[in-house]
């Protein structure tokens, strides 16, 4: 017989998935932990399936777990936003926003941040500020910010500032090693590269359609690291234009194989897919995209050359 499911046991169950704790999540429901489990308990056998392996030193989700945890969300989501917009204090955006941006982050970042605080205190806001690509379907982030292309179904991606990048290296160290003619001289060459899915180095290049393999001497998933490692002539990097600024008209980088490698760079601001997002997603996303401009001046940044390698 069909049991209808409460929505404290759904509350409980995404709590418990996004605090990866029975006790964190009784602490943040400000409930005791027996209550969680014991909604926990009543949920999977409403539903007559396992969602969460429970030890004394683990927890972890079950296939079926995952499924269920997406479609709860949303409507837990659903709920929240039918409540607020019969509240008599509507104007007043409420719940939780957690937020995970790379160390790349300025002043202008952090004053459209603390801006947003401050119109929206009913908000309670958690930035982490991290190299690490979060999961944030696993995780419970509402909002990240990435520069890689590569997105995991179920999420979306609103693009903030847009570029191409190429292959630069320092005219010094062009002389050293030798200028790249063919993209097999590479092979040759140092290669300076940033990150790919998390923290593995870059193991290939945009070239046209397709790729080419580069064998990684020094790597970072900081492009201004990258960039001055360039400048004091370690090898060739893969670097946006807007992260270069003037540095080749200076004389200070020399484009190696313009017409062969390149590709386009990105920055997005990535949010789970949802029919209904919460009120403060939505609006801190959409202040997002008015500090793109802001963004873009930053990455340009202000680029010099290092004393000594002019």
């Amino acid at each position: 017989m069909y049991q209808p499911l409460e929505t404290a046991e759904l509350l409980a169950f995404a709590q418990v998935i996004e605090a990866k704790s029975l006790s964190r999540a009784a602490a943040e429901l400000e409930i005791p932990r027996a209550t969680v489990a014991r909604r926990l308990g009543r949920l999977e056998e409403r539903l007559g399936v396992r969602l969460l392996r429970r030890s004394t030193r683990r927890l972890s989700v079950t296939d079926a777990g995952e499924r269920f945890y997406r479609h709860a969300r949303i409507v837990l989501d659903a709920i929240a936003q039918a409540q607020s917009s019969v509240r008599a204090t509507e104007e007043k955006m409420r719940g939780e926003l957690r937020v995970s941006v790379p160390p790349i982050i300025d002043e202008s970042f952090s004053e459209m941040m603390t801006s947003f605080a401050q119109r929206h205190p009913a908000v309670r806001i958690r930035v982490d500020i991290s190299t690490r690509i979060v999961d944030l379907l696993r995780e419970g982030y509402d909002v990240a910010l990435r520069a890689s292309p590569e997105l995991q179904p179920g999420l979306v991606a609103r693009t903030l500032a847009r570029d191409r990048v190429i292959a630069v290296a320092s005219p010094q160290y062009l002389a050293e090693h030798g200028t790249p003619r063919t993209i097999k001289d590479l092979k040759k060459h140092r290669c300076l590269t940033g990150f790919a899915r998390g923290e593995l180095p870059q193991r290939t290049w945009p070239v046209g359609k397709g790729v080419v393999h580069v064998d990684s001497s020094f790597s970072s998933n900081d492009l201004r690291l990258l960039r001055e490692a360039t400048l004091r002539h370690l090898g060739i990097a893969l670097l946006p234009n807007l992260i270069l600024g003037d540095l080749i008209g200076m004389g200070a980088l020399t484009q190696v194989l313009p017409k062969v490698i390149g590709g386009e760079s990105q920055v997005a601001a990535v949010y789970r897919e949802r029919e209904f997002m919460a009120p403060q997603v939505r609006a801190f996303v959409d202040e997002l995209v008015a500090w793109a401009p802001a963004l873009q001046a930053m990455l340009r940044g202000r680029v010099s050359v290092p004393s000594g390698q002019r």
